[in-house]
């Protein structure tokens, strides 16, 4: 009833995520909201936008790092762009970007790699204020020692340090380093396709979803990318039991990377 009324009222859907997650978020709002039931809480939605947004805030998926999983850059490092430097341009869609760590991420394994010159990152998430938060390029320095770390743990060729300034409590990355980069609001659930992708960066985004919603994204991903495109999911993902299985060879089976073939 909750997630019909919210689709109905404020055209968002959520009725295909994965129940879990949901119920854990619904009554992590019901309490923030000191309310005793759902039937309160979607009736103070229907009135209140700003608890919509709060509740939005909550349905939207913000656990990112930088460097996130080092092996999984590191093979986009040494595997995956040595494949794709002989083309013109280089086009990536990012997928639940977040509040952009990862997108920087992948502007300096491009810049390293001397291949960002040529490449195009379409950054997208839900949330537009998550998308607002990336566009500044500014992270609280308190993350700085994991985030170093994991960079080195990536192939990392120079100091990290030299990406950012500290100023105070925060860190401020490179303005070149979003150069290349759209940042665009997008929802998976409503939205189609809008380029044709080499790669398509889609991790720890489809485990909240349920099976046919993920059947779903699958499709749109794979008409998004090209032949010989490569896909990255997430550690508890895969192709394997969806629609599109069979349009893929695995890649880098340990770190989820996949290539279309046809």
């Amino acid at each position: 009833m909750l997630l019909e009324a919210i689709y109905r009222y404020y055209g968002y859907d959520f009725r295909e995520y994965a129940f879990p997650f949901i119920q854990r978020r619904v009554f992590h709002r019901v309490r923030k909201e000191k309310l005793t039931s759902i039937s309160a809480l979607q009736e103070k939605i229907l009135r209140d936008p700003v608890v919509m947004q709060h509740l939005f805030s909550d349905f939207s998926i913000n656990v990112t790092e930088m460097f996130r999983d080092p092996p999984f850059f590191k093979a986009l490092r040494t595997k995956v762009f040595p494949a794709l430097k002989d083309r013109k341009d280089i086009k990536i869609w990012h997928v639940g970007s977040s509040t952009g760590e990862e997108v920087y991420s992948m502007a300096i394994l491009l810049h390293e790699e001397g291949i960002y010159n040529i490449a195009k990152i379409y950054a997208t998430d839900i949330d537009s204020n998550n998308l607002e938060k990336a566009k500044q390029g500014i992270f609280s320095i308190d993350g700085m020692q994991r985030y170093t770390q994991n960079y080195f743990e990536s192939g990392g060729k120079t100091a990290f340090s030299e990406y950012y300034k500290a100023l105070g409590e925060q860190v401020v990355f490179q303005s070149f380093l979003k150069e290349n980069v759209v940042f665009a609001q997008h929802n998976l659930v409503m939205d189609h396709s809008f380029n044709e992708f080499d790669i398509i960066i889609c991790r720890n985004v489809l485990i909240y979803f349920n099976k046919n919603l993920q059947n779903k994204v699958h499709q749109l991903m794979y008409e998004s990318l090209r032949v010989n495109g490569f896909l990255g999911l997430g550690k508890r993902e895969g192709i394997r039991f969806t629609s599109y299985g069979n349009c893929y060879e695995e890649f880098d089976s340990t770190e989820k990377l996949y290539r279309k073939y046809k």
